[in-house]
């Protein structure tokens, strides 16, 4: 038997985050299932398939039912909630290593472009995004930002910085910097290496007109693996909706499927 997409443990922390529908005093059709609903948001995200061939036989009504739960979701903080949750959760159980930090970005084409895209220079200038990510040591996701593939990387790093949330789980303050961060030559910038020394992070920013061979990769790999995980998830290989939210939403889940599954791996 296959695992479901939305199992019981995944299930029991969502649910919480999900707000409560009150239903309408003039009748209509029932509103869908929230966990089936889920459960179709899930595989479009790791099948990639269009909204609209969303099969019927599974239970999770029309595709479009699923997106409007999906943006309506988006529009509550569900998505950030969950990841936010799902950090709490690996701080307590010492999974969040805070000693250094990694930031890479990996560009996708944009099928009909949209809001938050832009001329790849790496794909003669077709529309696409970027996905800018922050990580933990071994590869936690711990924010991300999505930009035109046009953007320049080190635009990114002091909003992927301050995009951390406060990260509890445990006694006394809150976490939400590490101690260094390493990147490479895309970031290179002295401004950026002040403003994160102001924040108490020391930078190793490979430097550009440099020979290779810095010794920084020993580090840094990590986010590249992490942007690979994410890309296992077929609708973020490729950006099909127009809508930069609903792509964002789906950046997030991913997220927090891979943050919950360090979890079931430590525990399991």
């Amino acid at each position: 038997m296959a695992e479901p997409l939305v199992s019981d443990e995944l299930w029991a922390v969502v649910e919480p985050l999900i707000p409560k529908h009150v239903a309408s005093r003039k009748g209509g059709r029932p509103r869908l299932d929230d966990r089936k609903v889920l459960t179709g948001i899930l595989f479009i995200l790791k099948s990639g398939i269009p909204w609209e061939m969303l099969p019927q036989e599974m239970g999770c009504g029309s595709g479009m039912s699923c997106w409007r739960r999906l943006m309506e979701w988006q529009e509550a903080g569900v998505w950030d909630n969950l990841h936010h949750e799902l950090l709490n959760r690996l701080r307590a159980a010492d999974l969040i290593d805070w000693s250094r930090a990694t930031v890479d970005s990996s560009s996708v084409r944009a099928v009909g472009a949209g809001e938050k895209t832009g001329p790849n220079p790496t794909d003669r200038r077709k529309p696409g995004s970027k996905h800018h990510i922050l990580t933990d040591a071994n590869g936690i996701p711990l924010s991300d930002t999505l930009t035109g593939a046009n953007r320049h990387d080190v635009t990114q790093l002091l909003p992927l910085i301050d995009g951390i949330p406060p990260v509890g789980g445990k006694p006394g303050h809150p976490k939400n910097h590490p101690d260094e961060i390493y990147a490479d030559r895309a970031y290179d910038s002295e401004p950026h290496r002040v403003e994160l020394r102001k924040r108490g992070i020391e930078p190793h920013l490979a430097r550009r007109n440099q020979e290779h061979g810095s010794g920084l990769g020993i580090f840094r790999w990590v986010s590249e693996r992490t942007l690979g995980w994410l890309h296992n998830f077929r609708r973020l290989r490729i950006r099909f909706d127009r809508n930069d939210e609903i792509h964002h939403a789906f950046l997030k889940i991913a997220e927090s499927i891979i943050c919950f599954r360090t979890l079931q791996t430590e525990f399991c």
